[in-house]
């Protein structure tokens, strides 16, 4: 995900500080995301001395002063342009399934460990997201973006729940394939 459009999609929406930006990708669904200020503070300042967005210090007497980001309208049309580009196709790279491909040396007991922290993983990730999605706080300009991002939801929350039907899977045929083994000999 290019860090520099889904900021300046939350600021289409309105303006926001740093601290709110990162908080929203962190709490949201929607954007997979979690990284630290400087992902996010820096393509803000890229983004300013672009002219695709515009500050505004607002001074606060017991706290330091704040900087309110605020799409321009070249950032708008910056915006708009890259929605209508050709996206790319999903990444092929998972690094569970490149250890399980090469998981044949191992015993009975370790390939069952390596299914079983992947699980608790994947768990953990679709606990995440449902908790994500009911506690979002994402753009409903209107009726479409409401169901844009709760589909987009969806889809992360139907991948990990697919995600566990196939580890259910791998486990099984690995059981059906030592009971064919030991039934050969």
């Amino acid at each position: 995900m290019s860090i520099k459009y889904a900021l300046l999609g939350f600021l289409s929406w309105r303006s926001l500080t740093g601290y709110e930006l990162k908080r929203l990708f962190a709490e949201s669904a929607t954007l997979a995301w979690s990284g630290n200020s400087n992902q996010v503070y820096t393509p803000l300042v890229e983004l300013h001395r672009e002219g695709l967005v515009s500050v505004e210090v607002q001074l606060q007497e017991t706290r330091p002063s704040r900087k309110v980001y605020t799409i321009t309208e070249k950032g708008l049309a910056e915006l708009k342009t890259w929605v209508l580009s050709t996206s790319e196709a999903p990444l092929q790279k998972n690094a569970f399934l490149l250890r399980l491909a090469w998981a044949d040396q191992l015993s009975d007991e370790e390939v069952g460990a390596l299914l079983q922290t992947y699980e608790k993983q994947v768990q953990t990730h679709l606990l995440l997201f449902r908790g994500r999605d009911q506690r979002s706080d994402s753009p409903r300009r209107t009726p479409r973006e409401a169901a844009l991002w709760k589909l987009i939801a969806e889809n992360w929350i139907s991948f990990y729940e697919r995600e566990l039907r196939w580890i259910q899977k791998v486990r099984e045929g690995l059981v059906h394939l030592k009971s064919e083994q030991e039934d050969a000999l």
